[in-house]
């Protein structure tokens, strides 16, 4: 082999030293181009990335993964113009792509098109990027530079003048991904939570100069609040800054009553350290004219939590409370309504199906009676209500105030099938009425008697029917007795300062409580009394469940999917052979080996004996 014929066969070589398909081969699939058009791209052989993505939209136009492939090259070639026209056609194509959204949207803010980006951005989240917010953010130059100053600094705190230097959080203000994340969903992670704390003592030392800000700073400042309130108030903060928020929020209240001209920056940082709702004559904050990002905190703050007081009237109430600690828990679930959801999870769903692109199987269209026992804020009950549009859904929950907070979710999503009503769990036999299917997630082990609760829910099961059950387990959850352990030893209640001081506890000792700190539960106020606070709470083990299951007729059908696949890899290679993954015995052996396993809880389907 000469020189020329050397060096043409080392380009058909890639770097792992396999052959490079052969361009313009009519033989090679679609799907087998565009997944050499990846790896390409991920090797950063942009210009065979680039061929083989033409190649295939030769063949089809619309083909969404090359047009975005495309669009990310021209990005980083810095043609922002040619990469959101190709975003754009990929989204003709596809309109519930959330990375073609979220990459359209960086290529609109790199030209200045703030409007376009924020809405992409918006609709990226809206269609699943919520859940992946937080790595994205951290991504950031910006946010990176200053989570860095503040590990740098850790333990130890940081002044934030030293933070944020003499640019202040302008940087940080037009970060729009930031902003639009902060509006949609909670963000958990401790760096962000320390990094937005400081941003919000910024904002306050702002208002209270009463200095000139730019419009962005507003807009931040109004997306914080949103996130505050989204997260309950749950930030740490120090006497000093609790100390200022409440003169700004004296002076608010001030020029409320006297009809004064109010700073929106005012207005905005007052709402990241309490919700407007609980200012006495808030209303009167609905009659003035604000910009658009105060408006939509007003909405958020102040409208919302109005419609929800509205509803609470519609809710019929089938079963009385009356049980000491089924009083308990209906007590801290209406102060602290869990979760406080803002993505419905199933927009993409939603969309897809309306457009026939998926067609429900027979059962989803089946007319049939579902029960959601422990409903909570409706999360749970709306989506089961848009898989199963047909069925009739009765969502009951202990907590008015959380069952008025789905009940308005619902109604801002168009659902007509699902029925919402306050009862306890142990009551529930006398209403006379039976179901097709129960579903019981994270309920039944608040209940003063679980195994109580659980047969009055097997005997409003139709004889074949099903049920789904989720139930904390002993073992997973060892590092929450640890914790709960030490929050009664160091006198922690479950109010919402000593909240906050726990929480700032734990983080000071990150490393002895990493489990902790990396469930998302910790990062609301409602999610963390839930997580550690709640007033009861029962574990329980594999053999105790597969005893229940025998007790009853009930056939246990199988865990659900796990978050991590290695899972079930793991099980399926341990018990090679053996009966499956239906046998409880070997889940229990399983789990004993494994106890971080079932670390959320056991979720299960289990199947009633047909006569």
């Amino acid at each position: 082999m000469n020189r020329k014929e050397r060096r043409a066969a080392g380009k058909q070589q890639d770097a792992s030293g396999k052959n490079a398909p052969v361009f313009g081969s009519t033989g090679v699939s679609i799907a087998g181009l565009a997944a050499e058009a990846s790896r390409f791209y991920a090797m950063r052989r942009f210009g065979d990335a680039q061929e083989i993505c033409r190649q295939i939209l030769a063949r089809e136009p619309a083909h969404v993964q090359s047009l975005n492939l495309l669009g990310l090259m021209a990005q980083a070639a810095g043609d922002h113009r040619a990469a959101a026209k190709l975003f754009t056609k990929a989204i003709a194509s596809d309109e519930v792509n959330a990375a073609c959204h979220y990459n359209a949207g960086n290529s609109y803010q790199a030209l200045g098109n703030r409007t376009k980006a924020a809405a992409h951005f918006s609709k990226a989240l809206a269609l699943g990027m919520d859940a992946k917010a937080v790595g994205f953010i951290l991504q950031s130059p910006t946010v990176t530079r200053y989570v860095e100053r503040i590990a740098g600094k850790w333990p130890l705190p940081i002044a934030t003048a030293e933070l944020f230097g003499s640019e202040g959080i302008a940087p940080l203000a037009n970060d729009l991904f930031l902003r639009c994340a902060m509006e949609a969903t909670t963000l958990a992670s401790m760096q962000l939570e320390m990094l937005l704390g400081h941003a919000r003592a910024e904002l306050l030392r702002l208002a209270n100069n009463e200095d000139d800000v730019e419009d962005d700073i507003v807009a931040f400042a109004c997306a914080l609040a949103r996130q505050c309130f989204i997260d309950e108030y749950v930030y740490g903060q120090t006497e000093a800054d609790s100390e200022r928020a409440g003169a700004l929020r004296d002076r608010l209240l001030r020029d409320l009553a006297s009809g004064a001209a109010i700073a929106p920056l005012t207005l905005a940082v007052v709402a990241t350290y309490l919700p407007l709702h609980s200012l006495p004559a808030a209303d009167a904050l609905l009659r003035r004219d604000w910009p658009a990002a105060i408006s939509g905190l007003l909405r958020v703050q102040l409208r919302e939590p109005r419609e929800e007081i509205n509803e609470r009237s519609a809710i019929a109430t089938l079963t009385p409370i009356q049980n000491d600690v089924s009083v308990e828990v209906m007590r801290q679930y209406e102060e602290n309504p869990y979760p406080r959801w803002t993505v419905n999870p199933l927009t993409a769903f939603a969309a897809d199906r309306a457009r026939g692109r998926t067609v429900a199987t027979a059962e989803q269209q089946a007319e049939r009676d579902i029960l959601i026992a422990g409903c909570g804020t409706g999360s749970h009950a709306i989506q089961i209500a848009q898989v199963y549009p047909n069925a009739r859904l009765l969502a009951v929950d202990i907590s008015m105030t959380s069952l008025a907070y789905a009940r308005r979710k619902t109604r801002e999503l168009g659902l007509r099938n699902i029925e919402y009503a306050q009862a306890d769990i142990l009551e529930l036999g006398a209403i006379d009425r039976t179901f097709d299917s129960i579903e019981s997630v994270g309920v039944l082990h608040h209940l003063a008697e679980p195994f109580a609760g659980w047969r009055v829910l097997v005997s409003l099961l139709r004889p074949g029917g099903t049920m789904r059950i989720g139930l904390y387990s002993e073992l997973a959850r060892r590092v929450i007795v640890e914790a709960r352990a030490r929050i009664a030893a160091r006198g922690y209640r479950a109010t919402a300062d000593d909240i906050r001081r726990c929480r700032q506890e734990i983080f000071r000792e990150a490393e002895q409580w990493r489990p902790l700190i990396g469930a998302k539960d910790f990062y609301s106020m409602s999610g963390c009394r839930d997580l550690l606070f709640n007033v009861m709470e029962h574990r329980l083990t594999i053999p105790e469940i597969a005893a229940f299951l025998s007790d009853h007729g009930l056939t246990f059908q199988g865990f659900e999917p796990f978050d991590d696949p290695a899972v079930l890899d793991q099980f399926r290679k341990q018990f090679e052979g053996a009966a499956g993954e239906t046998s409880l015995d070997q889940w229990h052996r399983f789990e004993v080996d494994h106890p971080e396993t079932f670390w959320n809880m056991y979720v299960f389907t289990a199947g009633k004996t047909a006569r």
